[in-house]
Protein backbone atom coordinates (compact mmCIF):
# COMPACT_ATOMS: atom_id res chain seq x y z
CA UNK A 1 0.00 0.00 0.00
CA UNK A 2 1.45 3.74 -0.74
CA UNK A 3 0.53 6.75 0.56
CA UNK A 4 1.30 9.70 0.00
CA UNK A 5 1.08 13.47 2.48
CA UNK A 6 1.12 16.70 1.22
CA UNK A 7 2.33 19.51 3.03
CA UNK A 8 3.24 22.99 2.84
CA UNK A 9 0.29 25.06 1.58
CA UNK A 10 -1.40 28.27 2.77
CA UNK A 11 -2.30 31.73 2.22
CA UNK A 12 0.45 33.99 0.16
CA UNK A 13 0.26 37.50 -1.34
CA UNK A 14 0.46 37.72 -5.26
CA UNK A 15 3.68 37.38 -6.34
CA UNK A 16 5.03 35.11 -3.52
CA UNK A 17 6.46 31.63 -3.45
CA UNK A 18 5.69 28.47 -1.67
CA UNK A 19 7.40 25.09 -1.76
CA UNK A 20 4.82 22.11 -1.30
CA UNK A 21 6.15 19.08 -0.05
CA UNK A 22 4.98 15.03 -0.65
CA UNK A 23 6.43 12.44 1.77
CA UNK A 24 5.40 9.07 0.19
CA UNK A 25 5.46 5.52 2.06
CA UNK A 26 5.34 1.64 1.00
CA UNK A 27 7.10 -0.44 -1.05
CA UNK A 28 7.09 0.43 -4.49
CA UNK A 29 9.14 -2.79 -6.78
CA UNK A 30 9.27 -0.74 -9.85
CA UNK A 31 9.69 2.83 -12.06
CA UNK A 32 7.64 5.46 -10.96
CA UNK A 33 6.16 8.83 -11.57
CA UNK A 34 5.16 12.04 -9.70
CA UNK A 35 3.20 14.41 -10.42
CA UNK A 36 1.48 17.52 -9.07
CA UNK A 37 -2.05 17.79 -10.24
CA UNK A 38 -4.34 21.08 -8.57
CA UNK A 39 -8.51 21.20 -8.58
CA UNK A 40 -9.47 24.95 -8.24
CA UNK A 41 -11.80 26.19 -6.29
CA UNK A 42 -15.77 24.73 -7.40
CA UNK A 43 -13.92 22.16 -10.01
CA UNK A 44 -15.03 17.92 -9.86
CA UNK A 45 -11.98 15.70 -9.42
CA UNK A 46 -12.98 15.09 -12.85
CA UNK A 47 -11.41 18.77 -13.82
CA UNK A 48 -8.17 18.42 -11.93
CA UNK A 49 -5.29 19.92 -14.26
CA UNK A 50 -1.63 18.28 -14.05
CA UNK A 51 0.88 20.76 -13.00
CA UNK A 52 4.00 19.19 -13.53
CA UNK A 53 5.33 15.41 -13.60
CA UNK A 54 8.60 13.53 -13.63
CA UNK A 55 9.72 10.44 -14.54
CA UNK A 56 12.33 8.45 -12.50
CA UNK A 57 14.51 8.81 -15.67
CA UNK A 58 14.55 12.81 -15.05
CA UNK A 59 12.47 13.86 -17.77
CA UNK A 60 10.00 16.56 -17.02
CA UNK A 61 7.03 17.85 -18.42
CA UNK A 62 5.23 21.24 -17.48
CA UNK A 63 1.66 22.62 -17.82
CA UNK A 64 2.15 25.97 -19.40
CA UNK A 65 0.40 28.15 -16.45
CA UNK A 66 3.77 26.84 -14.48
CA UNK A 67 6.36 26.84 -17.13
CA UNK A 68 9.04 29.43 -16.07
CA UNK A 69 7.53 29.81 -12.68
CA UNK A 70 7.33 26.13 -10.84
CA UNK A 71 10.15 23.33 -10.25
CA UNK A 72 9.03 20.16 -9.87
CA UNK A 73 11.76 18.19 -8.02
CA UNK A 74 12.03 14.35 -6.21
CA UNK A 75 13.89 12.64 -3.94
CA UNK A 76 13.63 8.81 -4.47
CA UNK A 77 15.96 8.12 -1.45
CA UNK A 78 13.86 10.42 1.16
CA UNK A 79 10.37 9.57 -0.75
CA UNK A 80 9.61 12.75 -0.96
CA UNK A 81 8.94 14.92 -4.20
CA UNK A 82 8.64 18.60 -4.47
CA UNK A 83 6.58 21.26 -6.39
CA UNK A 84 8.62 25.15 -6.04
CA UNK A 85 6.26 27.94 -6.76
CA UNK A 86 7.47 30.86 -7.63
CA UNK A 87 5.54 34.25 -8.57
CA UNK A 88 1.90 33.38 -7.67
CA UNK A 89 -0.78 34.52 -9.04
CA UNK A 90 -4.62 34.71 -7.61
CA UNK A 91 -6.11 31.87 -10.54
CA UNK A 92 -3.36 29.36 -8.53
CA UNK A 93 -5.28 29.48 -6.02
CA UNK A 94 -6.46 25.81 -6.04
CA UNK A 95 -5.80 22.06 -3.51
CA UNK A 96 -2.56 21.10 -4.97
CA UNK A 97 -1.95 16.97 -4.96
CA UNK A 98 0.32 14.52 -5.77
CA UNK A 99 0.01 11.18 -7.23
CA UNK A 100 2.49 8.60 -7.84
CA UNK A 101 2.19 6.45 -10.56
CA UNK A 102 3.61 2.80 -11.23
CA UNK A 103 2.44 0.04 -13.43
CA UNK A 104 -0.42 1.76 -14.40
CA UNK A 105 -2.12 2.53 -11.04
CA UNK A 106 -2.67 5.85 -9.53
CA UNK A 107 -1.86 6.66 -5.63
CA UNK A 108 -3.25 10.31 -4.32
CA UNK A 109 -2.77 12.21 -1.38
CA UNK A 110 -5.25 14.15 0.37
CA UNK A 111 -3.99 17.70 -1.21
CA UNK A 112 -2.78 20.67 0.25
CA UNK A 113 -4.51 24.11 -0.09
CA UNK A 114 -3.07 26.92 -1.86
CA UNK A 115 -4.53 30.86 -1.66
CA UNK A 116 -3.14 33.60 -3.31
CA UNK A 117 -4.58 36.36 -2.28
CA UNK A 118 -3.83 40.24 -0.86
Amino acid sequence: QVQLVESGGGLVQPGGSLRLSCAYSGTISSDYTMTWYRQGPGKSRAQRELVAEMRQDGYIRYKAFAQDRFTISRDDAKKMAYLQMNSLRPEDTAVYLCSLRTRGFDYWGQGTQVTVSA
